[in-house]
């Protein structure tokens, strides 16, 4: 089964069971993530629980990688880390994370259109064979000057973090791969097309699990002493809540980045049109970023409820375990609102989705599910950390009962408080 896992190490009595945190992909869209980790903080702060770090393991695919990398290289202060995601998503640009000028935009596009019109005869003539639609040299940099990956040993040393792991797809050997960090003892599985390896993690992990198919290139990585082509974590990932489980976790908060379900009824509006590349690519990028997580949520709260109705003796003979799962997902269609901020693109992207088929605006925009994993700007991320925001406050009861959480917060010392939540994040971003 995909989360049988070994029991947790006999121990001390602790007081909270390890909770785990899934971060998952979907380029801009994973702004909402900020959002629901400000609104924790917050309800966090609200309930006085501001010793420790909430996420002892954490487990990142694709953009949500990056969030998570974040939140383990300061485990030691939950809030400022939080406090940086906000401030780096809310000055991100197009600009931050691809080349977006009209030379770049123009000569890559040009690339792929030539090769889709015209075959790739002319590729071949031309000796022009594009690793990407896109450059995303300015993520690299951007994540060189942000993140000291170094930390994450700093914090397993210091007891901050338990286990920290990002995942990949191989192009190469066609695995998809869990790279983790720990100083517990974890017997690294080996399930079918899907391994873990134990390693220190490194920006080219993260490069890796963010390189989001045919629109950023693949990044090598060494695997079992051999470079492999490794491609977006959230390809061929069957079970994405099943590192945390492996990695310790006895509950698992997990953050989405997309609807987890299309109310009843729902349905396209009918037209004999044909479906342009752009909407086969957000369809096909939907697929890979959203349906998995789906399908192992309900498989997990499916092995719960049965687990619930063995007896005892039954429960202790197996190698199965109850997990308590918190799922926090958009609660509106993120194609949608992409749709109503694509005017907010630079001209040249817009061109460029414009020959793969993007039309519309608002609502009526063709082809906006591929829309919103590009949308790196400004009026769009807030839109989705203001999202994020609101669903976590409007669940506030499940939020608390989840970690247990006091309803009304203590009596604290105001200035003990402000030096808590400095502490830790002093170098800044």
């Amino acid at each position: 089964m995909l989360h049988a896992a070994p029991k947790p190490d006999a121990g001390p009595v602790r007081s909270q069971p390890v909770t785990g945190l899934i971060l998952t992909g979907g380029g801009a869209r994973a702004a909402y993530q900020v959002g629901v980790l400000a609104a924790l903080a917050q309800l966090r702060r609200d309930a006085g629980a501001t010793q420790g770090n909430p996420f002892p393991v954490i487990s990142g695919t694709s953009a949500g990688a990056i969030n998570a990398t974040t939140l383990a290289c300061h485990a030691d202060d939950f809030d400022g880390a939080v406090d940086g995601l906000v401030h780096l998503w809310q000055g991100l640009h197009v600009e931050s994370i691809y080349r977006a000028d009209a030379f770049e935009a123009v000569r890559s596009g040009a690339r792929w259109v030539s090769m889709l019109s015209l075959g790739w005869a002319l590729a071949r003539w031309t000796r022009s064979r594009p690793r990407s639609l896109l450059d995303n040299t300015p993520l690299r940099q951007l994540l060189a000057r942000y993140l000291d990956m170094a930390r994450i040993e700093r914090m397993l040393q210091d007891g901050h973090l338990r286990a920290m792991a990002l995942t990949g797809s191989s192009y190469t050997s066609g695995q998809h791969v869990t790279f983790f960090q720990t100083h517990h003892h974890v017997v690294p599985w080996l399930r079918e097309q899907r391994l873990a390896v134990q390693t220190q993690l490194n920006l080219s992990h993260l490069m890796a699990s963010s390189a989001i198919p045919f629109i950023f290139p693949a990044e090598p990585v060494e695997l079992e002493g051999m470079p492999e082509w490794f491609g977006d974590g959230s390809m061929r990932q069957s079970a994405p809540i099943s590192p945390a489980v492996h990695l310790g976790a006895e509950r698992v908060l997990v953050i989405g980045a997309g609807r987890m379900k299309e109310p009843e009824g729902r349905r396209g509006k009918a037209t004999d049109e044909h479906p342009s590349m752009a909407q086969i690519a957000g369809h096909a990028l939907s697929n890979i970023f959203l349906d998995a997580l789906a399908v192992d949520v309900e498989r997990l709260r499916r092995i719960n409820r049965t687990l619930a109705l063995m007896p005892h003796e039954m429960r202790v003979a197996t190698a199965l375990r109850p997990i308590e799962l918190l799922v926090i997902a958009p609660s509106r269609r993120l194609d949608d609102l992409a749709g109503e901020h694509q005017a907010s693109l630079p001209k040249s992207v817009r061109a460029l989705l414009r020959a793969f088929g993007v039309s519309g605006e608002g609502k009526t925009t063709s082809g906006s599910a591929l829309v919103s994993y590009l949308l790196f700007e400004p009026s769009f991320i807030n839109e989705l950390i203001n999202l994020g925001m609101s669903d976590t406050l409007a669940r506030r009861a499940e939020v608390q009962r989840f970690f247990g959480w006091p309803t009304r917060a203590p009596q604290m010392d105001p200035a003990s408080l402000r030096r808590s939540r400095s502490a830790g994040f002093a170098a800044g971003v």
